[in-house]
């Protein structure tokens, strides 16, 4: 429930800091406040919370959550690239994100293959 909940409030945060229908006019102050609110929050939420499986069908079901999740991300990023790619003005965070995401899964397979 706690992870619901973290990952709806970090929603919240950041349509707040998007502001994609212009609902409000925030001063540069506020911005920047909720901007440190989302990284710290967010900070909390990815590596402070932590997800206990009691048995084996829960660790499945968090590792196919993960896949799903990491999948989900590269496909977002990999679209956002691939339209900003037709308009000639790729953003370097968008291939930097994505790359680190490769590097990262792949490093990590390597090292459960070598230490499982």
């Amino acid at each position: 429930m706690k992870e619901i909940l973290a990952s709806l409030a970090l929603i919240v945060l950041l349509v707040f800091i998007l502001n994609p229908f212009h609902f409000w006019m925030p001063m540069p102050i506020q911005i920047a406040v909720l901007g440190g609110l989302a990284a710290a929050f967010g900070a909390i939420a990815v590596f402070a919370l932590r997800e206990r499986a009691a048995d084996e069908r829960e660790a499945a079901h968090r590792s196919f959550a993960g896949r799903i999740a990491y999948l989900s991300g590269a496909a977002v990023l990999l679209a956002g690239i691939t339209l900003q790619s037709l308009d000639h003005s790729i953003d370097p965070w968008l291939v930097g994100a994505l790359a680190f995401m490769v590097v990262a899964k792949t490093a990590a397979r390597i090292y459960s293959d070598l230490y499982s």
